[in-house]
């Protein structure tokens, strides 16, 4: 099994036991096997021989790391004990507007959503409590959400979950709503008719390169990142292989929550076509000269006071800029974008 997780105690956070040490000869890349379909792309990834065997003749080794939420992950990156992780959008401004991290390219384009029991407006969250995962990129659809109806985070009750456990909390009455990425929408749906979705917002996932390793190992830097682009191009080659990869992004899953994923293979290919194979553009992030990427996010964040001591969007615009991606692009045989090869 690739995701080695250990035991997790409440006098401890679950990722400080997975030996992260700065700067460390590994490459450890952050994941997100909960979420679809960044835990299928990073499933790919962790696959990857091509990518193994060159960072070997380097003497790197590619160490995958899954963790709960993105948010999670930014103390390490900012300590360089992770060198790459996948984020919702949310966390990657964060991590970024501190300079932090490169963005490198595009994870999903979809939107998150706002789940009820019988709540037809954002009105009738007031009083009631909600599930969410603090500094994602679903937290940030709640506050628009709320926003949009006038309201504020002081006006429901928050209630702290991961998003696995969110359709179970909602079957069992603990909480009245949630707000969470797929497949959480997508399992609540299916399994009562009285739950709907009262509010989408736009959500962005992104894949991000600590700014040191970067610079302290470019080439392993841009193998990584043809990885990336590598797993995207096999998925979009065959029906099979997405499937194939969902089959692998299920099993980590339940190896890491300890519970069987309750979505069939076809549902979890189903939402990777729909939110980031069938994107032409992706992995690449098209940028409107008007509205930069992120610009909009980060001007919401900022009002309502989320974005950290010393983050300036200046510092979000400069991790756009990363020319890793473009590079790799550029050079498909040296960087074996379309040569494929996975453990199975």
């Amino acid at each position: 099994m690739l995701l080695c997780v250990p035991a997790i105690s409440s006098a401890e956070q679950y990722f400080e036991r997975y030996d992260l040490s700065p700067a460390s000869p590994a490459v450890d890349l952050g994941v997100q096997p909960q979420g679809y379909p960044s835990g299928v792309i990073s499933a790919v990834m962790q696959r990857d021989r091509i990518l193994k065997k060159t960072l070997a003749n380097s003497q790197q080794t590619l160490r995958t790391h899954p963790f709960q939420r993105g948010a999670d992950m930014l103390a390490l990156l900012a300590e360089q004990r992770l060198e790459a992780g996948l984020l919702g959008d949310m966390p990657t401004i964060l991590s970024a507007s501190t300079a932090k991290v490169w963005i490198v390219g595009l994870v999903k384009q979809s939107s998150t959503a706002i789940v009820a029991k019988g709540n037809a407006q954002i009105r009738g969250l007031a009083g009631k409590r909600i599930g969410y995962v603090a500094a994602s990129s679903a937290h940030h659809t709640l506050l628009q959400g709320l926003a949009s109806a006038g309201m504020n985070e002081s006006q429901i009750k928050l209630i702290p979950l991961n998003v696995d456990e969110m359709p179970d909390a909602l079957e069992r009455g603990e909480i009245d709503a949630f707000a969470a990425w797929e497949p959480a929408p997508t399992i609540a749906l299916a399994r009562n008719n009285k739950n709907q979705i009262i509010f989408r917002g736009l959500s962005t996932d992104y894949f991000v390169i600590e700014q040191d390793f970067a610079k302290r190992s470019p080439q392993a830097a841009r193998h990584l990142i043809a990885s990336f682009v590598r797993a995207i191009d096999w998925m979009r080659h065959s029906q099979g292989n997405t499937e194939k990869a969902a089959r692998w992004a299920m099993a980590d899953a339940a190896s890491f929550s300890g519970k069987p994923v309750t979505l069939s293979v076809a549902q979890v290919a189903t939402i990777t076509h729909r939110e980031i194979l069938d994107i032409p553009s992706a992995p690449t992030i098209l940028s409107n000269p008007n509205t930069p990427p992120l610009k909009n996010e980060y001007l919401f964040l900022m009002k309502l006071g989320k974005i950290p001591q010393g983050g300036k969007w200046e510092n979000v615009a400069a991790a756009l800029t990363y020319d890793g991606l473009a590079k790799v692009l550029t050079e498909p045989r040296d960087y074996q974008l379309h040569t494929y090869d996975y453990e199975d």
